[in-house]
């Protein structure tokens, strides 16, 4: 064939790839605006979003995926959804993170956060694999109770690859449990007799979302609240360096299988897949962001960007999750994050009381 025809096949075949993907992306999209638009009649309601857009999308797509199964038209822009979006959101969330951060807030307490995190991410991932789930959904149970909830197992799920079901399970459940933290934490301010430095700290440390911390901290007073958001965000940049972790684990485990099948297969991995293309990204754009190469002004748009494709991601999930799956691991599941959540909680109240 000339090379100007085979130029021309090209075209046409990545144009079509293309329009294939746009019913399920418009679907995807539809979840999405009626998800952002429940948790702002929230946000006029409450001044804070209990159950944020991203779990509200999860649980919108499951019960359309409850009543109708998406044929193979809606499928393909569905499944661009889940993965490929929810690269980019990740990767775009390195410019809301300047390094800077870290030092401002303090060696002591940025140790005592580092430590709480390991130990909650090998204890969750225990209890989780005790409980006979598989690892993955005991990794993304794991990091959505030790670092952020939601966030967390949303930027986790694409490097161990996990499957939808495992992504809406976890973050499903841990989502329940995030608001009933978020009503409950602030009676412990009595029990416990604890100073708005604490109860900010242990907010900080339990609390899931961001907005979960305001929402649990206002009511206690203006300290608690700048407390409670600034371990929230130090405990945040923990993701950073456990998705990279795993991300290099995960390469590491896909090179020996590769091994084993042959020496010439192992040898043609590259390099360069070792960390996920979007984990380099996010990378590059927090460096950039801590050298201020990254204006301020486009801070914010680049942050809601990241939020709304992470919604359309979960929205995704949510229409290609089996309820019926979702129901063999429920107890389990529970099981797992419950307990994740009561030891954790432990933790953090020793810890406050360490900082008087």
């Amino acid at each position: 064939m000339p090379e100007p025809e085979q130029d021309q096949g090209q075209k046409q075949g990545a144009l079509r790839r293309i329009f294939q993907l746009i019913p399920g992306i418009l679907l995807c999209g539809v979840v999405t605006v009626i998800s952002l638009g429940i948790q702002a009649a929230e946000e006029r309601v409450f001044d804070h979003p209990y159950i944020e857009a991203l779990v509200v999308a999860i649980l919108l797509g499951m019960a359309v995926r409850t009543a109708w199964e998406p044929s193979a038209r809606w499928r393909s822009g569905i499944a661009f959804s889940a993965k490929q979006l929810l690269e980019v959101a990740v990767m775009l969330l390195g410019a809301s993170i300047s390094f800077a951060a870290i030092v401002a807030s303090g060696g002591l307490l940025i140790g005592a956060i580092a430590v709480t995190v390991v130990i909650m991410l090998a204890v969750s991932y225990g209890l989780s694999r005790m409980l006979g789930l598989k690892t993955k959904l005991a990794i993304l149970i794991a990091c959505g109770n030790s670092i952020c909830g939601n966030s967390a197992i949303a930027a986790v799920a694409p490097v161990i690859e996990a499957d939808g079901d495992d992504i809406a399970s976890s973050i499903s459940f841990t989502a329940i449990l995030g608001v009933l933290m978020v009503l409950g934490l602030p009676l412990l301010i009595p029990l416990l007799k604890l100073t708005a430095t604490q109860y900010g700290i242990l907010a900080g440390l339990t609390v899931y979302a961001v907005p979960q911390v305001l929402a649990a901290t206002v009511p206690a007073g203006i300290v608690s609240t700048q407390i409670g958001t600034l371990v929230k965000l130090v405990r945040v940049l923990m993701l950073g360096p456990i998705v990279i972790g795993l991300s290099l684990l995960v390469a590491r485990r896909r090179k020996a299988g590769a091994a084993k099948e042959g020496t010439s297969k192992a040898a043609s991995i590259s390099p360069f897949k070792l960390v996920p293309w979007f984990i380099i990204g996010f990378l590059v754009l927090a460096a950039l962001r801590s050298f201020q190469l990254v204006p301020d002004i486009a801070i914010a748009p680049v942050t809601k960007t990241a939020a709304i494709l992470t919604v359309v991601s979960m929205a995704a999930l949510g229409l290609g999750v089996d309820v019926r799956v979702l129901s063999t691991v429920g107890g389990r599941v529970t099981a797992a994050v419950t307990l994740s959540l009561m030891l954790l909680l432990a933790l953090s109240i020793g810890l406050v009381h360490f900082f008087k």
